[in-house]
């Protein structure tokens, strides 16, 4: 029994178009000085909120730290992983090996999206610093636990912080995850995992909200529209599940692992 196709070789030019129109949209806003200048006060005024307790509420600090640790960005791989992957949730069971391959080929045209964008922003000066840098008073976790700064990359700032590369990655989940949902339910979830794991970096002050609902959209927006509305996630996806093909047979004869969709489908 043939298995069904997920993706179909074919061009979407509304999809495209308007992921394209809104990525314009949101840049053109955020060089507009007006709204630019509207968007740094929330930004700043939102973190003076989440971030000065960090120096008074024991609870919250270490809550926010542990998110900013590198380890723990592994452990939101995971949970991102296992819902993508799990079968007769947003994907069918026989599509789940399908959908990961798109994923994953989505994610990497989304690096490669994100590098182009990062020299356009050197080169136009564009670039910034995170907010940490730059607001008085900001308090650094990297300063209350800088033996982690160095052995669990515990990270609160950078001079690169435009576009948010660790809120693209989230967003592109969430919007691929988002096109495929069956129930309003599952996009809720998804939606709120997003906005849950993003919000680490902005409580540390790593990155201005600005990179996250500017750059971060910007860039995932692209990615899927130029991988999701085009034939490109249907031949990527294809290639990669028939070239994966043999080592997924393998994974069929371990026991508990041959249980999964992606590996059983």
């Amino acid at each position: 029994m043939n298995k069904p196709d997920l993706f179909q070789p074919r061009w979407n030019a509304s999809g495209l178009i308007l992921c394209n129109l809104a990525a314009l949209v949101l840049l053109g806003l955020w060089l507009w000085p007006s709204a630019h200048e509207a968007m740094t006060a929330f930004d700043q005024g939102f973190y003076t909120w989440v971030n000065q307790p960090l120096a008074t509420n024991t609870t919250w600090r270490y809550l926010w730290t542990v998110g900013s640790l590198r380890p723990f960005d592994a452990v939101v791989g995971l949970i991102l992983l296992f819902l993508l992957i799990r079968g007769d949730w947003v994907f069918r069971a026989v599509q789940v090996r399908q959908a990961f391959w798109g994923f994953i080929a989505v994610l990497l045209l989304l690096l490669v999206i994100r590098a182009l964008f990062s020299k356009l922003c050197d080169r136009l000066g564009w670039q910034h610093d995170s907010i940490s840098m730059v607001m008085p008073n900001a308090v650094h976790l990297s300063d209350w636990f800088p033996h982690l700064e160095k052995t669990w990359e515990l990270k609160d700032r950078s001079s690169n912080s435009f576009p948010g590369d660790h809120a693209s990655v989230l967003l592109i989940w969430a919007m691929y995850m988002t096109v495929a949902a069956r129930r309003a339910g599952q996009v809720v979830l998804v939606w709120a995992l997003a906005a849950l794991f993003s919000l680490p970096r902005l409580v540390a002050g790593a990155h201005w909200g600005q990179d996250d609902y500017i750059g971060g959209v910007l860039m995932a927006l692209l990615a899927l529209g130029w991988g999701y509305y085009t034939p490109f996630v249907a031949h990527a996806s294809g290639w990669l599940t028939r070239v994966t093909a043999p080592l997924f047979n393998l994974l069929q004869r371990l026991p508990l692992v041959n249980r999964l969709s992606v590996i059983s489908a």
